[in-house]
This record gives C-alpha cells, sequence and structure tokens, in this order.
C-alpha cells in the first residue's frame, strides 16, 4: 500500500507519496522516478517519504513551502521523531539512493553524501500534518509496471526527436545543395563571363576577309 498526499495547493500540483511499510518502501526506492526526492528523519526510524517534481525540475527547485510539507509529514510519521523537537530531516534525489545485497530490506544507503541536503523541523505543526492528511489517498500500484510505461513513453519521444532531428538536417543538406547548385548557375550567367555581340564583331573577320583567306 502507497498513501498519496497533495502537497499545499499555492506550491502547485505536487505529489507527495510514502509506503506503509518497509516492503514498499523497497519497491519506492526499487522503482522511483529521476523526479522524484527522498525524505527521512536523520539518524531515527521513520517513513520514507517521496515528492515527485514536474519534468526538468532539481531539487533546487524546491519551494519551502513544499519543503516544509515534505518535512512535516516525515516526522509525524516518525514513532520517536514525532516526539521531539529540533530534529534534522535528511533529503536527497531518488538517483542518489544506493541499494547493495548486504541492506535489510527498506534499508538504504547513499552513492554521495555531498547530495543529501538537512533541514530542521523545530516541532510538529498539526495544521499542516492535518491538511496533509485530508488529501490522503491510500493505493496499490504496480510500481514496476508505471516505471516500465514511463519509461516506453521517454524511449519513444526519444526516438521521435532522433527522426525529426534526421529530418531537419536532411533538409538542411538539401538545402545547401540547391544553394551552391544556384550560385554555381548564377556564376555562369554574368556579365563578365559573357561574351557579347559587340565583341564578337570586333574580334571576328569579316565574310569577305574570310572569303580572301580562301583565295
Amino acid at each position: 500500500m502507497v498513501f498519496y498526499f497533495k502537497a499545499r495547493p499555492e506550491a502547485g500540483d505536487y505529489t507527495i507519496f510514502m509506503g506503509l511499510d518497509k516492503y514498499e518502501n523497497e519497491e519506492l526506492i526499487k522503482y522511483g522516478f529521476p523526479e522524484d526526492i527522498w525524505f527521512h528523519v536523520d539518524k531515527m526510524s521513520s517513513a520514507h517519504v517521496y515528492v515527485r517534481l514536474q519534468k526538468g525540475q532539481t531539487i533546487d527547485d524546491i519551494s519551502e513551502g513544499v519543503l516544509e510539507d515534505c518535512a512535516q509529514l516525515v516526522k509525524a510519521n516518525s514513532i520517536q521523531g514525532n516526539k521531539v523537537n529540533n530534529i534534522d530531516v535528511v533529503y536527497t534525489p531518488w538517483s542518489n539512493l544506493k541499494k547493495t545485497a548486504s541492506m535489510d530490506v527498506g534499508q538504504v544507503g547513499f552513492h554521495n553524501s555531498k547530495m543529501v541536503r538537512t533541514v530542521k523541523v523545530e516541532k510538529r505543526i498539526n495544521e499542516i500534518v492535518n491538511r496533509l492528511n485530508r488529501t490522503k489517498v491510500e493505493r496499490k500500484p504496480d510500481l514496476k509496471a508505471e516505471r516500465e510505461a514511463v519509461g516506453a513513453a521517454e524511449r519513444a519521444e526519444r526516438k521521435q526527436h532522433l527522426r525529426e532531428k534526421k529530418r531537419r538536417e536532411e533538409m538542411e543538406r538539401l538545402e545547401k545543395e540547391r544553394q551552391l547548385e544556384l550560385r554555381s548557375y548564377k556564376g555562369l550567367m554574368v556579365s563578365e563571363n559573357m561574351t557579347s555581340n559587340k565583341q564578337i564583331a570586333a574580334t571576328s573577320k569579316s565574310l569577305q576577309e574570310l572569303e580572301e583567306d580562301f583565295m
């Protein structure tokens, strides 16, 4: 089971989600999206919370409002973290999550610790947590199928862009060839390369002179 929440409307159309338990967390780790940002209470057990950014956005594009929503939600879903103030919440792009065979189910590390950020949460803000819980929807998605469908769509889009690029390059090549042919034709027609009737008359022998040559 995966729980889905809607971030504050004024921040934009953002979906926040988390797994029911460590097994769903394992699936979310395995079949995440490049646009997903992962949140967890630092040094304490907590839910794995994600926010899915818009395509093309990065961790630098997270607004203060969305960041606060995610931090409050992950604190509220930590048994220990929900009871204390001044906790740290860490967050990082899904692509930075590291999973090895030796790790327990739901356990995760990082490829690059420099890509992990920290936000301080002084206390639980019930107004935020309650607002998020009012938007909660429970679903049992096929995360693998969703990821594969998006991957197939992305591959098809890349192929279409490649076909369009090749078509543009071919059109540009043909246009260059046409322009070269046009310039070559114009070069043949310029006046300095043409012999006028007056020039022919000035350099040619008269009919009488030609006749005399044969006599």
